[in-house]
């Protein structure tokens, strides 16, 4: 893992949404995977304001969401799909097929989960992955867990995880829903590249743990040593329980 640590949040959202325009710019048809979630939030706006200035275009990139909650119509101001749209999608210009999305609504799981894995692999995989860490380790909605699913699937979310999405649902944790379809870890360590990002000191024991812990299902973050390009974006607050060596400033 290659480490870098920003002063602050917004620094952070800067560098990462800097490098995707690099990304975009030296590979037009990027096949981008994307996070949801507070921590992207930021880079998104920094995406939305360079792309209103003319300087990124994605008409010709692919994205494929990590995830997407289970049972909940895509029109819900809760569910990923919105989010994205009011974050990111109705700011740039990407045309709509190549917009990829979990089906939260979708008959059979498993076979959704089938089709999303069979559409990034027709895509040609994910160049660039765009990560978020949750204060349990998980990754999109891969919990700990004593076994983790190897590709996308159905996923029951933990009493943590629904609180921290809570703010999404009108602050209300019970109306999160308590299912939600997401990338499997095998999935996502198949990106060619993984760029992870973490602020705030309540993101930081987990930071600490997926660089110096042991390789565990019950981190699923951990998962991302064994990746032969991973990047970990941290402001300072996150990185404060590295050790002054691992904390190099950027």
């Amino acid at each position: 893992m290659r480490l870098v640590v920003h002063r602050s949040q917004r620094d952070v959202a800067h560098a990462v949404a800097q490098r995707l325009v690099a990304e975009l710019e030296g590979r037009p048809s990027l096949v981008l995977g994307l996070a949801t979630g507070r921590t992207p939030i930021p880079i998104y706006q920094r995406l939305s304001a360079l792309a209103g200035q003319g300087r990124v275009d994605f008409t010709r990139a692919a994205t494929f969401n990590l995830d997407e909650f289970w049972r909940l119509p895509a029109e819900h101001p809760g569910s990923y799909r919105a989010f994205m749209a009011r974050h990111l999608f109705g700011h740039v210009r990407i045309p709509p097929a190549r917009i990829h999305f979990l089906d939260g609504m979708a008959r059979d799981a498993a076979e959704e989960c089938a089709r999303y894995e069979r559409a990034i692999a027709a895509a040609g995989g994910i160049d660039v992955q765009i990560l978020g860490i949750g204060a349990n380790g998980h990754i999109g909605f891969n919990e700990p867990a004593v076994a983790l699913q190897a590709r996308t699937h159905l996923a029951t979310l933990k009493p943590q995880t629904r609180r921290a999405n809570a703010t999404f649902f009108g602050d209300d944790a019970t109306a999160v829903p308590e299912q939600a379809l997401s990338m499997g870890m095998a999935t996502i360590l198949q990106a060619r590249s993984v760029v992870l990002i973490a602020t705030g000191r309540g993101k930081g024991r987990a930071v600490e743990r997926m660089v110096n812990g042991p390789l565990t299902t019950r981190l699923p973050a951990s998962f991302l040593q064994v990746h032969h390009d991973v990047e970990v974006v941290l402001d300072e607050a996150a990185a404060e329980r590295l050790t002054s060596a691992q904390r190099g400033r950027a």
